[in-house]
């Protein structure tokens, strides 16, 4: 396995108009799939029929890093591993949305809602959980758990 696998990745985003009477527009993911050739390089319609608007957004880069094996270890171990993506709306235009970032760290997706940025997620497709899986083998090693010694046995000072 390369020191530093990735993958690229096309996001699809859906837009739906005025879903309820307190939101003009609602965005969310939909999927996130392996490029392919004719994807290109630009965002491109996928389907308006005026209510709801999908969109891919292709070429993002997913990146495998060796220091986020806990974030891929706790990702995978959640039982339904996914892809973050996070994501961003116009602030002029709110009917605009799209995607800036995709990873498969739990820990990374952490920081980035720690910062205020709209992260979803997608499921993630057996092959590639079973690519991340291998990685996370081969890179992350738990810290060994330390036994905590009773207060009784430690200095006055030290309790």
């Amino acid at each position: 396995m390369a020191e530093r696998p990735s993958v690229t990745v096309a996001v699809v985003m859906e837009r739906e108009a005025q879903p309820n009477r307190w939101e003009d527009w609602r965005h969310r993911i939909v999927e996130v799939v392996p490029m392919q050739p004719g994807f290109g390089d630009a965002p491109r319609v996928l389907r308006d029929d005026g209510g709801r608007r999908r969109t891919l957004h292709p070429g993002f880069d997913v990146t495998l890093y060796a220091d986020e094996g806990e974030g891929y270890f706790l990702n995978l171990s959640s039982g339904a591993p996914v892809w973050f993506v996070v994501w961003r709306v116009d602030d002029e235009d709110p009917s605009r949305a799209w995607p800036e970032q995709v990873t498969l760290s739990y820990n990374e997706a952490g920081r980035r809602m720690d910062a205020q940025e709209r992260v979803d997620n997608a499921p993630l497709q057996p092959q590639w959980r079973d690519w991340l899986q291998a990685f996370t083998e081969l890179h992350y090693r738990p810290e060994p758990k330390q036994r905590k010694r009773p207060a009784s046995f430690r200095a006055p000072g030290e309790r």
